[in-house]
């Protein structure tokens, strides 16, 4: 019995749609521009102890789209999943956390953001696929740089 207790564990509790925003500031004379829009992404990675063994991570995609200076469209996504990591080895964790969960919960993301931008009126935008263990590697490289070495998981 004892021996059933150490099995690890790491499974998917549930995935969520946690903030969504979608701002036309400019609307409707902007739509009437024929310039092609610039398009800039930034993606964020966040998570944050929930319970014992239960976490809580969330992929944040920020979509600002603009022409000349002026925006066309911003959309704002966090996806997040709740996931249950328990008697897994303690440097295996971060990585986990960093790179397996942000895995299983952007294609939600990217299913969200598509979704808004064409019910805004918008042709699609489809978000890349991400490497997270190069992004996760890059994180931990620059916290090292740092002297930080800081985990990604944030308190509550």
């Amino acid at each position: 019995m004892a021996e059933q207790d150490q099995t690890p564990v790491f499974q998917i509790q549930r995935v969520y749609l946690k903030d969504l925003s979608l701002e036309q500031p400019n609307s409707p004379q902007i739509l009437l521009e024929q310039e092609q829009p610039q398009v800039e992404i930034n993606l964020g990675i966040e998570a944050q102890p929930v319970a014992d063994s239960i976490f809580e991570v969330a992929v944040t995609a920020t979509v600002h789209t603009k022409i000349k200076d002026k925006t066309l469209f911003l959309v704002e996504a966090k996806e997040a999943g709740i996931f249950e990591i328990r008697n897994i080895p303690e440097e295996q964790v971060n990585p986990i956390i960093g790179i397996a969960c942000p895995q299983i919960v952007y294609p939600y993301l990217r299913a969200v953001v598509a979704d808004a931008i064409t019910r805004a009126g918008f042709p699609p935008v489809h978000l890349a696929e991400v490497n997270f263990q190069a992004m996760y590697e890059a994180q931990q490289a620059q916290a090292q740089g740092n002297g930080s070495g800081s985990p990604i998981i944030t308190s509550a």
